[in-house]
């Protein structure tokens, strides 16, 4: 008997079936869900060049796809030991899948509304740790931290409505309570 593997093509055409159908991110989400984490079971499409980071951000991002006019953009995020990512939103939707190794996510509450250009008041709400096929949501508001606590570098999958760096996505710094515009870079 063989293996029936999920592959990046159908997880795209499966993805862009998705897209075409609902334009609600509330309909996207739970559709998407279950496919992204078919998809980091089979784990094929991961390569070496997938583990590499990049010393001064502290993570790797890997293009894995994305659309011409930049929706439904995918990468896997590698996360160096000990380091992570401060709180941000993606702007857009978001789904995120472990694939090799524990990463722990926290996610924020905003106290402020938002009115105030640069200014944001946020606080620690709750985390999980996401491991393989762990799976994890976002609204394009809702706001994240990513830490590797481990010893090796871990990735994981990401799959967006949008390319990030195409949305009006924030950094935010809950101590000095400041919202300032967020890009990465990717490998």
């Amino acid at each position: 008997m063989t293996k029936e593997t999920y592959s990046l093509p159908s997880f795209i055409d499966d993805l862009r079936a998705i897209a075409a159908q609902w334009d609600d991110d509330r309909e996207i989400i739970p559709r998407a869900r279950p496919l992204v984490q078919r998809l980091t079971k089979d784990g094929d499409w991961l390569e070496p060049r997938h583990y590499i980071c990049d010393e001064e951000q502290g993570f790797g991002v890997h293009l894995l796809h994305e659309e011409a006019d930049h929706s439904l953009a995918m990468f896997a995020v590698a996360w160096l030991p000990g380091r992570g990512v401060g709180p941000h939103n993606h702007g857009t939707w978001a789904v995120v899948a472990g694939v090799d190794g524990d990463e722990r996510n926290v996610n924020w509450s905003r106290l402020d509304d938002g009115a105030r250009p640069g200014h944001a008041d946020i606080v620690a709400a709750h985390e999980v740790v996401v491991g393989r096929s762990d799976v994890i949501t976002f609204l394009p508001d809702d706001i994240h931290s990513v830490h590797n606590d481990g010893d090796r570098v871990t990735v994981s999958l990401h799959v967006y409505g949008r390319h990030p760096n195409h949305t009006l996505r924030q950094q935010f710094d809950p101590e000095a309570k400041t919202a300032t515009d967020f890009k990465f870079k990717t490998a």
